[in-house]
Formats: structure tokens, sequence, C-alpha cells
């Protein structure tokens, strides 16, 4: 065993133990489009370690600025190759909406099978699994005694509840092509923050897919995610294009994602009966400078029906270090 891989099997220890105290699990990570700025293990866990180098993320994500307890979002997460086909990944998760919030982890073990017996082009098939944990709070606290009156069918306290889920998936890359199939939350469990009775199948199913071609100099990728989540029967679909430019240094990118919802839901606005979809468009901009990367996301809510006209702002910070570099003969995402 080489000194590389136990000291990142001493990296995956620490980051465990010290947040394991965190475990959880309510309603799992939302998928947002921070999967755009190289980030698949966030959706897919069959992606840890599909690289050849150990890639550490951090998201930060903001909505409605100026608006008390609007959605946040943090993860920081570290995947891994370890050997010529085991990966490790592991990461941490906060997320708060309003008086809702949850904090979890996510554990991964993925298997990389190579298709090529001479490991020269990309043709490689992944299957990947994740333990999650999330404990969610629900805070009653204010809202038990409102001026003056008492909702005997509201606890009044911090309630919390602790499940564990799974996720698994599969992902194959040939050359400048690559897919991805996973179902997130497999198992069906009670939702005992909101009810002790009420059992939620939150199953969400996740198919992406995309390809890469260009030049050495610039390259280009289109890409499609369409998610489906079991329990509410919502269907999403992701049109993505994204083009890179090779530096000295690194590399900048930038693209447009264009997220819709295939289920509308009616509203009536003055005297007329309309129908709105979920309409999201976000431009994505990002720069490598050598082993470090930085990306940002805005999205933008389209529709007459909406909170508010401020937008949704999205920060990742990474951190490549280990990786082969032109480790495939192919203009792939795996290369770049």
């Amino acid at each position: 065993m080489t000194n590389k891989t136990m000291n990142l099997k001493k990296y995956f220890l620490l980051l465990f133990l010290t947040f394991s105290g965190y475990l959880y699990s309510q309603e799992g990570l939302p998928v947002y489009l921070d999967y755009l700025t190289d980030n698949y293990y966030l959706v897919h866990p069959a992606m840890a370690g599909a690289g050849s180098g150990t890639k550490v993320r951090m998201t930060a994500r903001q909505q409605w600025f100026g608006v008390d307890q609007a959605p946040a979002l943090q993860t920081i997460g570290i995947n891994s190759r370890m050997g010529d086909r085991s990966a490790l990944g592991a990461m941490v998760i906060n997320d708060r909406n309003g008086y809702h919030s949850q904090t979890g982890v996510k554990l991964t073990y993925a298997h990389h099978i190579s298709l090529d017996s001479r490991r020269r082009y990309l043709n490689q098939l992944s299957f990947g699994l994740s333990a999650v944990v999330f404990q969610g709070r629900l805070d009653e606290s204010e809202f038990f005694n409102y001026n003056g009156v008492v909702d005997n069918n509201i606890l009044g306290t911090d309630q919390t509840s602790t499940e564990p889920n799974v996720d698994i998936g599969m992902a194959y890359a040939f050359g400048d092509f690559y897919a991805q199939f996973s179902v997130l939350n497999v198992l069906k469990e009670k939702r005992n923050l909101y009810s002790q009775s009420e059992s939620g199948n939150k199953r969400r199913v996740v198919l992406s897919t995309g390809y890469t071609f260009g030049e050495s100099e610039w390259s280009f990728q289109p890409s499609v995610l369409f998610q489906y989540v079991n329990f509410t029967k919502e269907s999403t679909v992701d049109l993505n294009f994204l083009a890179y430019k090779k530096m000295e240094f690194g590399r900048f990118w930038g693209g447009l994602s264009y997220r819709s919802s295939l289920d509308g839901a009616d509203y009536v606005l003055g005297q007329a009966t309309s129908e709105q979809k979920l309409q999201l468009i976000s431009p994505v901009l990002g720069v490598t400078y050598n082993n470090f990367m930085f990306g940002y996301t805005y999205s933008y809510q389209m529709g007459d029906i909406k909170f508010q006209n401020g937008g949704y702002h999205q920060i990742t910070l990474g951190l490549t270090f280990g990786e082969e570099k032109e480790a495939y003969h192919c203009n792939c995402p795996f290369n770049q």
C-alpha cells in the first residue's frame, strides 16, 4: 500500500469522524445545477473517483438575498480513486429553508471497470453505492402561541428526526460521450418529523448524458439531465450547453442551462385561469487555475407567479490533486 493511499484513507476517516454528529435524513439533497461546475458526484454516486485524481468541492447556495430565513445550502465533499478500480467519496450537507433545516453525511463506494485493455482510451463502466443519513429539524417554537392564540396541533418545540437511506447508480463513459443513471433515496421511510404515521417514498430517479466535441483549444459540451420524484410525481429536465477555453494556467468555461418542469399548476390571474411550469434560466461561469477551481451559477425563475424577482446565487470552490495529465486520448470531461 502506497503512502498516498494511506494518506487518502486518513483524510476520509477524519472527514467522517468530524461530521458524524450531523448524520441525518429528511428530504435528501435537492438536485441543483452545481453538477455543471465539475461536481457530478453531488448527483451520481458512480461518479466518485471516476477520474484519475482526488477532487475536493465546496458549494454555497443562497436564494432571495434580503429575505429572512431564505433557502440556503452548503456542501463539502471529497472523492478519489483508491487504486485501479475502487474509489471512495464523502460529503457533508447543510440545508435550510425557513423553519425547516437538515444536515447530513453521505459515504460512497464506487467501482470502475476499464473496458479498454490497453487503458489508453476512455471506455469505462462505473457503479456506485452511497449510505446517506440525514437529520431533519423543524422549529415550531414560534408557532405554538402566536399573538395569544394556542394551536394544540403544534407541539411548540424544536423537533428532530434522524433516518438513513441509500443511493445507487451507474455511469458509462466512452471517449467524448458519457451517461449516468442514479436512484436516490431508495428506501421507503416514515416521515417522522411531520407525522408519526405518514410514510413517504422520496425516491428520485436521475438520468444525465452529454457529449464533448471541439479542437484542443476550444471544446463544447451539450448535455441533458432528467429527474423524477416519486412522492410528488414531479418531472424536470435540464438542457445545458458549456464552452471551454484552454489557457496556459488552466481553462475558462461558461455556458447556459435551462430547466423546465414537465408538469404545471393552475393559477388564477384576474379572471383568467392559466398553467405555469417551473422554468429556470441559469448562466454558468468558471475558471480553473492550476489545481484550483472557481465556479459561479445564477438561476432566474421565469413566470407570472414567483416569490420575488431576485434569483438564486451559487458559488463552487474546488481543489484537484494527484491527477494524471492527459490520462486518456480523448477530448472528454475526464481529461479536461
